[in-house]
């Protein structure tokens, strides 16, 4: 079997093995993170708020297209590039779940609202890094930093209608 670029798929595997562990692994620390339980259907959410249910399943479809979009370029950079490039997802995937810590488990969904703000300028930097090697690798975060974009408003909705959030 050979790839997009006539290669065979050894060379693939590694870089698809290992988005698919880290993008695995992101989701789950941030799916432990994340509990629905009384404090959260306490809330007031906006009208708006899509269906709990529905973001598992977006959240499954941004860390593949974004795993996509890292092997995309990780395979089309050469070696200098490839530590940027790593460093850039790397930031992001801590952004990504310390989001999910702040709102669920610290209860602090203010502190996510200004966490947000950096989770939403890492994916703009993860675009900048890969553009050199990938311009579909910039294409497949567009989903990602639109998602992100809704999650941010939704983030600012919830702080308006349930704040302060800093009392026992």
């Amino acid at each position: 079997m050979t790839g997009p670029v006539g290669m065979g798929f050894g060379r693939y595997a590694k870089p698809v093995l290992a988005a698919a562990v880290i993008a695995a692994l992101v989701a789950a620390l941030g799916g432990a993170a994340t509990d629905l339980g009384p404090w959260y259907q306490g809330l007031v959410k906006p009208s708006w708020q899509p269906p709990d249910w529905l973001f598992g399943p977006i959240w499954t479809l941004i860390y593949a297209v974004t795993g996509l979009a890292g092997v995309l370029s990780w395979i089309a950079a050469p070696a200098a590039g490839r530590r940027r490039i790593l460093l850039a997802f790397s930031f992001n995937a801590l952004l990504n779940v310390a989001w999910s810590e702040l709102f669920f488990r610290l209860r602090r969904p203010d502190w996510a609202l200004a966490e947000v703000a950096l989770l939403w300028l890492s994916i703009l930097l993860l675009m900048a890094v890969v553009r050199p090697y990938s311009k579909r690798a910039v294409w497949l975060l567009v989903p990602y930093l639109l998602w992100v974009s809704f999650a941010a408003m939704l983030n600012l909705a919830v702080v308006r209608l349930n704040a302060p959030f800093n009392q026992p």
